[in-house]
């Protein structure tokens, strides 16, 4: 093997590591409407359709303590994906929504996090993380692709 061979199983190497990484979405965004009207529009699993569309989304399971709260599960098709469910871990009203994949989907290692915060001039913010793997190669590259463009388009969007 010569060293233009070692050069090209390097690269391949890095790009196969970087496939398989830990995919992270992070999205800050400013509306123009107090937080409590943002979190209880974005706590409502039918809602979401909105920001995840074109997915269909519907809440199968309440949670312990309010419908949409923590142990809810809400199943989402995308398209003609197979559909999967996501269950919310954590809720404290008006500041955080966590949530994980839970059933069915061709990702891992997969959390959400929606943070809110209150602005000065009454609006509110929108800090949304989601990290996750994909199971197999490029998977994870690609849904982060469509998601994070989706996502943005649909929080766009958002009238209240």
């Amino acid at each position: 093997m010569n060293q233009g061979d070692d050069t090209h199983a390097v690269v391949l190497g890095d790009f196969f590591l970087r496939v398989g990484a830990m995919q992270r979405i992070e999205i800050n965004r400013s509306f123009p409407f107090p937080v409590e009207k943002l979190f209880d529009f974005l706590s409502d699993h039918e809602n979401l359709e909105l920001i995840f569309a074109p997915a269909r989304i519907r809440r199968i399971k309440d949670g312990e303590d309010t419908p949409n709260g923590v142990g809810s599960v809400r199943r989402m098709r995308i398209l003609l994906a197979p559909p999967f469910e996501e269950t919310v871990t954590e809720v404290v009203p008006n500041e955080r929504i966590a949530y994980r994949i839970s059933k069915g989907s061709p990702l891992k290692n997969h959390q959400g996090v929606m943070s809110f915060s209150a602005q000065p001039d009454g609006g509110s913010r929108l800090h949304y993380v989601i990290t996750f793997q994909g199971k197999l190669p490029l998977v994870g590259p690609l849904v982060k692709a469509g998601l994070q463009r989706g996502i943005e388009r649909g929080l766009s969007r958002l009238r209240l």
